[in-house]
């Protein structure tokens, strides 16, 4: 078997068997196939796809390039949520505790951000002393005690998925859906999972951009879901505009605190309550999704969401204060703030040029060494629809640097369209899959 001759049939289109797939991903791991030969056939998979046999045989053969993580212990249906990313996409901190309160156990393996799009933990990291390297022991453990743990990818789960990944990063292929499935899929399925709920985002602030697009990604994921016989529900959701108000790592886990205490935006609270809902029926806490919905709102209005996520803050080494005190969080030392150039109705805010824009003045990464300052990012003042007078503040944008603020601030006032009629109201869960 050359590698060459596989790259050269998956560039015509042809499926590869799954040995060949297993030949490859085993090669690039080992270090017998150079990065400039895996970076061909990445672009390959770009151009011609994947068959749905293939993606399965890409996943199952990354998933065994590592240890899987024996959660037979944990009591309980073990259910994971997972966002493709988006702008102030931070449900999962606001999920994940109102499920576990509820008595799911959620193993939640997070990723980190890159790009405009936002990461899980390095919102959890803008907490003092929070840890989320933790031992796979030390996971097991949390989850057994508390029901919850937030973990990143380990060296040992699927690192022909990590390896992959920062290829694709560096190479343009981070759209491709089947690598994309692949990746989610394999992080996922190496973790002792029985159910998964996935949140696709589709618009200007997700990967994809077009919902035929978002529809194919998610049926792919519950395909090899399906296969491997575990329970996996996809949402399509809305990404035109930045979830909520908050985009930037701590003034997220502000708004997650808010949110747990019932006074959160709209937009966040429903979609938030809608996953957890999902996560309590797929962990078999409620017979039907309409029993599970009660009990997921039930969890926020009485606070044991609230008390869980502080308990999880705690666990992994955190100060729990936070939520309750903002002034211990990192916060930022200058503020600008972008205002309307006249009157009439919000009817569009990119949310990839918000995105871009906090990232510009430290939210986000380029590249996977980048350091993150954790007290940046934006706050909007409006969303889409509301009515605005000329001169009304849209949105401040706060740093610690000057360096690119001036440019970051042309980003965000480019985001926002103003309009003199109202715009037509656009659904936030477009689809459901599985």
């Amino acid at each position: 078997m050359r590698t060459v001759d596989l790259i050269h049939r998956k560039r015509d289109g042809e499926e590869l068997s799954v040995e060949e797939i297993a030949y490859l991903i085993d090669g690039y791991t080992g270090g017998g196939i150079p990065d400039y030969q895996m970076s061909a056939f990445l672009m390959a998979v770009f151009f011609a796809g994947m068959t749905d046999r293939e993606v399965s045989a890409l996943t199952d053969r990354m998933i065994q390039s590592g240890a899987s993580v024996d959660l037979s212990a944990v009591p309980g249906v073990k259910v994971d949520k997972h966002s493709t990313g988006g702008v102030g996409d931070k449900t999962s901190l606001i999920a994940a505790p109102l499920a576990a309160a509820a008595g799911v156990a959620v193993p939640m393996i997070s990723g980190r951000a890159l790009g405009h799009t936002g990461g899980t933990l390095d919102k959890l990291e803008s907490i003092p002393g929070f840890r989320t390297n933790l031992s796979v022991d030390e996971f097991r453990a949390q989850l057994i005690q508390h029901g919850l743990a937030f973990i990143g990818q380990s060296p040992e789960i699927a690192p022909a998925d990590g390896k992959v990944y920062s290829l694709r990063d560096a190479t343009a292929t981070v759209e491709s859906i089947p690598l994309i499935a692949s990746s989610i899929m394999s992080k996922k399925m190496a973790v002792g999972l029985d159910a998964l709920v996935l949140d696709v985002k589709v618009g200007s602030g997700a990967f994809m951009k077009k919902q035929v697009d978002a529809r194919r990604l998610a049926q792919m994921m519950v395909g090899i879901g399906r296969r491997l016989d575990k329970r996996v529900q996809a949402l399509i959701t809305d990404m035109n505009q930045p979830l909520g108000y908050a985009i930037g790592n701590a003034l997220e886990v502000m708004e997650v605190s808010q949110t747990l205490q019932n006074a959160g935006p709209a937009d966040l609270t429903r979609l938030s309550l809608e996953l957890a809902a999902r996560m309590i029926h797929l962990g078999k806490v409620a017979a039907t999704l309409e029993e599970a919905r009660e009990v997921a709102q039930t969890k926020l209005l009485d606070g044991s969401g609230y008390r869980k996520l502080k308990e999880v803050i705690a666990a992994q080494g955190g100060n729990p204060q936070v939520v309750d005190r903002f002034e211990l969080l990192p916060n930022a030392t200058g503020a600008r703030e972008i205002a309307s150039p006249r009157a009439g109705y919000v009817s569009g805010i990119e949310a990839e040029y918000i995105g871009l824009a906090s990232a510009m003045i430290g939210a986000g990464r380029d590249t996977k060494d980048d350091t993150i300052d954790p007290a940046v990012g934006v706050i909007l003042e409006v969303k889409i629809g509301q009515k605005v007078d000329a001169g009304a503040v849209l949105c401040r944008l706060y740093y610690t640097n000057e360096e690119h603020v001036e440019e970051a601030a042309q980003l965000v006032e480019d985001a926002f369209r103003i309009s003199s009629g109202p715009p037509e109201e656009r659904a936030l869960i477009l689809e459901v899959v599985g």
